[in-house]
């Protein structure tokens, strides 16, 4: 899928020379989901991308029944950027959805303040990994459903059929969007911050 940003295909914003602070966001999920197309979307800069032509190295590997229209696939991860303010900037990791390359996401959780789940409704047993990494290391999370096609499931469903708990928020987005892409990070921040401030609540309980 492309995003729907090719007036911004050039854009190249120089970092402020006033940028001290920066935090790290994962987009995981399955092969073929929107990873790519939502850096690319939301990416101020334009994004640095690791996809790779598919070829019949992947046949039999790879399953790319449900994206028949997918000719290309990340290797290794897509990289971006968002200027949140003079001192604050939001780095962006796509990673690769393919099982080959899932030793890659350790790596790329280290240092992260929080992950988006991108779930395809079609293939939402390709979304269990990602999150049983991200349960694992302990890092935030938040899950949005790409409606690339017309959704499947409600959302309720997708929490149901994820095990996720109440308080994991579950999300409607079009990656391909970058005002939607946007509403997504707004979502994972208010969550870190609901996150944040409960567990500063909890210290003072204790103190």
């Amino acid at each position: 899928m492309h995003s729907r940003t090719s007036d911004r295909a050039d854009v190249r914003a120089p970092l402020r020379a006033s940028a001290s602070d920066g935090l790290k966001i994962v987009i995981v999920g399955g092969f073929g989901v929107g990873k790519t197309t939502m850096v690319q979307s939301v990416s101020e800069i334009r994004p640095l991308s690791t996809e790779e032509t598919m070829t019949q190295a992947g046949v039999g590997i790879d399953d790319a029944s449900f994206v028949r229209s997918k000719t290309t696939t990340t290797v290794a991860f897509d990289f971006g950027r968002i200027s949140l303010d003079e001192q604050m900037v939001l780095y962006l990791f796509g990673a690769p959805g393919q099982e080959r390359f899932w030793f890659l996401w350790d790596r790329l959780f280290a240092g992260t303040l929080g992950a988006v789940v991108l779930v395809d409704t079609n293939r939402l047993s390709d979304s269990w990994y990602a999150i049983d990494r991200l349960e694992y290391h302990g890092t935030p999370f938040i899950v949005a459903r790409n409606n690339f096609t017309e959704p499947q499931h409600t959302l309720e469903e997708v929490r149901d059929a994820l095990d996720l708990p109440s308080d994991i928020p579950v999300i409607d987005c079009d990656a391909r969007e970058r005002e939607s892409s946007k509403a997504v990070l707004v979502a994972l921040a208010r969550h870190l911050y609901s996150l944040s401030t409960s567990s500063a609540a909890a210290r003072e309980t204790t103190a």
